[in-house]
């Protein structure tokens, strides 16, 4: 019996080739589109689950509140691990960490590491990153101590034994002594290292500060159930520290709050170690998925149904002799199964193809191993029995529950509730198309806004390096050999890109109505940084030279006003100032002097954040990054001639260049990616939803090609016959566009609420959309509704 069914099914698929293959191809896609965003969700939503004591790890992050500014960022200081071990006997183990970056010196080779970190020597007890040699108790207990990964391992050291051996960090005099070896890091972690050097290397380490927020810290608790209990005491308990130890006013303060560790990658809004995912994009792709495969369904239930006029007599015969509802069910089931089965395979030849399209899109790293996985099998094997049955139930129900007489008589007729029901899913399909459609220019339009978004500096065409300790003797130099290159418009340094200005900082000012207390961001600079960043003043002078020999002599904080300031337009106003009545007044972070200098706000941090007070202060000792700002022409001569004059002074790194537009763009890369995705899946979309209507469109021609024929005999042109076809389907599509519209514009608004700074949702991006998909949906109808026009009557009429 099941090999009949089989043959039947083969039959009937070779029989009606453009149905068949429009259901093929479409639950394909369908399955195709399920399996990545399958893996990428599965990837995201899994985040630090590997870990033994996920569950009772939390991260540390800091809520700062100054003068009514308020400031959150996941870094703390040194001393609230320490503290709270200390302090809290729920406290079983911190880990403090660092992100670093910089070059490694082995056996006279440099290799640039950007994925350095610091970690405190309980980081292998308290983290499942599985050491391959080395003792997790011991391999970081000491200054000087470095553990590698394995493929940084197999680096430097090839197939030897790396144990014992020592590497150099930045041609520093400093050595560190690698004591272990880690497997790679998993795909999921939010903690990423090539390598990782032991905290009590750093200086920092020496000293126990509650201010000095650079650092990410981790706590592991005895239970998962301490944690809000745990979060509460240490409010009360910072209370007292900011009273005790901070000498904060009361109308401010500084607390801590506990994150549990596998939340922090989709649910936290606070960048630590590595950016952060959003959960938001999680349930958009979910859905997207579901909604394409949906569509694939959608076609497959049409077109059976469709179908199910030109298998009365089949179906008749059958129960003539004697077959039984549930055996016509089956039958029917099975040959959905069929072609679902062949979907699959194809699918998972199709994904392993596109597997690194998909990792260039998503900025993953997945093997395609994990399509052979059991589990991964296991859901795809699932999924396809589930679509099985969502595409063919109802189609099977239908044809199986015809009367006999009536079957035998006139054949198996698509009925008026037939025909609601195709309508129905037409609409339901093409409202899930232009809902797609309509969502993707959205964010389309809000990746070009911030493109195109006057940040108020100009990021084009500047060049960074990395300036490390050695890099800083030879700096003053490597900056007058840049300068002489005619092509080198200006240089200059700072501690960090303006793309994200991280330095937390507060000021005190004097002005005779009171004191002034303002919490702001800060940058140490170089001289030259507004005119290379392309930033303007507003009132007052850019720095001198002066101001940085000033600076330099400063040690301690006195009456002589011996550094100078430059605030931007928001600190100003928060200050109570004017632009004018700023320069000259005297404010101190630590060491007073005069501001002489206000600038235009610009963007430093990313378009989700409104602009915040920013101070800018000179002091060449604190630059990491170094910024050559180049002519737009002959680039390609510029960075040779730039990087022999690097490579003649620093002989411990290379030429590890890369443009401030790449910073930039890296604070948009979620977006960028869902962008892409989305474009992609409404394309998809689209194209499923067409391709089942231009076979529905050339079944219904051929239902009608008599009726044709008597309209072109009775003198109906090709337009009246085109009219004819395609209104229908139009009408349909139009509905739909009714329907999505409204259900885009709330996605909409509510993603571009998380903006501060966003694009206008104009009515034009939804008209487009549906105006996009109703003349799709037009072409795609005309081909056969033209065909039909252009034929010969006397044929159609013939052959009826």
């Amino acid at each position: 019996m099941i090999k009949n069914y089989f043959k039947i099914a083969l039959r009937n698929f070779k029989k009606n080739k453009l149905y068949s293959f429009v259901n093929l191809f479409g639950l394909t896609i369908g399955l195709v589109t399920c399996m990545l965003i399958g893996i990428y969700i599965r990837n995201e939503i899994t985040y630090d689950d590997f870990h033994a004591n996920a569950d009772r790890l939390v991260r540390v992050t800091s809520d700062l509140r100054m003068s009514g500014s308020e400031h959150q960022f996941a870094q703390t200081g040194t001393k609230v691990g320490p503290a709270f071990k200390r302090t809290f006997p729920q406290v079983l183990q911190y880990v403090r960490t660092m992100k670093s970056a910089g070059a490694i010196t082995v056996n006279q080779q440099s290799f640039d590491e950007k994925n350095i970190l610091y970690a405190d020597a309980a980081f292998f007890q308290t983290f499942s990153f599985p050491l391959v040699q080395g003792n997790a108790a011991s391999v970081l207990n000491d200054p000087q101590k470095a553990v590698l990964s394995r493929s940084t391992a197999k680096k430097y050291f090839g197939n030897a034994n790396p144990i014992g051996k020592t590497i150099q960090l930045n041609g520093g005099e400093a050595h560190y002594e690698v004591t272990g070896i880690s497997e790679d890091v998993p795909l999921n972690s939010q903690i990423q290292y090539d390598l990782i050097i032991s905290f009590n290397s750093l200086d920092a380490a020496k000293t126990e500060i509650w201010s000095t927020a650079n650092y990410i810290t981790y706590l592991l608790l005895q239970n998962s159930d301490q944690i809000r209990p745990l979060a509460s005491a240490i409010t009360d308990y910072m209370k007292k520290v900011n009273e005790e130890e901070m000498d904060i006013p009361k109308t401010d303060y500084w607390t801590v709050h506990l994150e549990p560790l596998k939340s922090v990658h989709l649910y936290s809004k606070l960048a630590g170690l590595e950016a952060n995912g959003n959960i938001v994009y999680i349930y958009v792709l979910t859905i997207v998925a579901l909604l394409i495969l949906l569509i694939a369904c959608v076609n497959y239930t049409n077109l059976s149904i469709a179908q199910s006029a030109n298998r009365g007599v089949e179906i008749g015969i059958r129960q003539v002799m004697g077959a039984e509802k549930r055996q016509l069910i089956r039958q029917f089931l099975g040959e959905s199964t069929l072609i679902t089965f062949f979907a699959l395979l194809m699918a998972l030849l199709i994904a392993t193809v596109l597997l690194p399209l998909f990792n260039n899109i998503t900025g993953k790293d997945f093997s395609f191993s994990i399509f052979f996985q059991p589990l991964f099998l296991l859901a795809a094997i699932s999924l396809s029995l589930i679509i099985s049955l969502l595409a063919g139930l109802y189609p099977a129900v239908i044809l199986s529950s015809k009367r006999l007489a009536l079957t035998l008589k006139s054949g198996l007729q698509i009925t008026n509730s037939g025909g609601t029901v195709r309508k129905g899913l037409i609409i339901f399909q093409f409202s899930i198309a232009i809902f797609l459609l309509a969502t993707t220019f959205i964010v389309l339009k809000q990746m070009n806004y911030i493109q195109n978004k006057n940040l108020g500096y100009d990021r084009s065409h500047v060049l960074v390096l990395p300036v490390d300790s050695k890099t800083h003797g030879v700096y003053e130099q490597l900056k007058n050999a840049f300068k002489a290159n005619p092509n080198v418009l200006s240089v200059t340094g700072s501690y960090e890109d303006p793309t994200s200005v991280g330095w937390g900082d507060g000021i005190h000012a004097e002005d005779g109505t009171g004191p002034k207390d303002l919490s702001l961001n800060a940058a140490p600079v170089d001289l030259d940084y507004l005119k290379t960043m392309g930033m303007d003043l507003v009132a007052g002078r850019d720095f001198v030279p002066a101001d940085f020999v000033a600076a330099e002599k400063t040690t301690v904080a006195g009456s002589q006003h011996q550094t100078a300031y430059i605030l931007n337009e928001k600190a100003v106003k928060e200050l109570g100032w004017t632009p004018e009545k700023a320069i000259g007044q005297i404010v101190s972070r630590g060491i007073p002097g005069p501001v002489v200098g206000v600038i235009k706000d610009f963007h430093f941090e990313s378009l989700h954040a409104s602009i915040g007070p920013l101070l800018i202060f000179p002091d060449t000792s604190l630059v990491r990054q170094l910024f050559v700002k180049i002519k737009s022409d002959h680039i390609a001569t510029t960075l040779g001639t730039l990087e022999e004059a690097w490579k003649a002074r620093v002989g411990h790194r290379a030429f590890d260049y890369h443009f401030l537009d790449d910073d930039f763009q890296s604070l948009y890369k979620t977006e960028e990616r869902i962008a892409h995705l989305f474009s992609v899946f409404s394309g998809i979309a689209i194209a499923l939803a067409c391709m089942g209507l231009f076979a529905l469109a050339a079944f219904t021609t051929i239902q009608r090609t008599k009726e044709i024929g008597i309209r072109k005999v009775l003198g109906a042109d090709v337009t009246n016959i085109v009219m004819l076809i395609s209104k229908q389907f139009l009408f349909l599509v139009f509905l739909a566009f009714v329907i999505a519209c409204p259900i885009a514009w709330w996605m909409g608004s509510d993603w571009l609420n998380d903006f501060a700074y966003r694009m206008e949702l104009n009515s034009w991006i939804f008209a487009f959309s549906g105006i996009t998909a109703i003349c799709i949906a037009g072409i795609t109808v005309s081909f056969h509704a033209i065909r039909a026009a252009l034929a010969n009557p006397v044929d159609s009429l013939r052959n009826e």
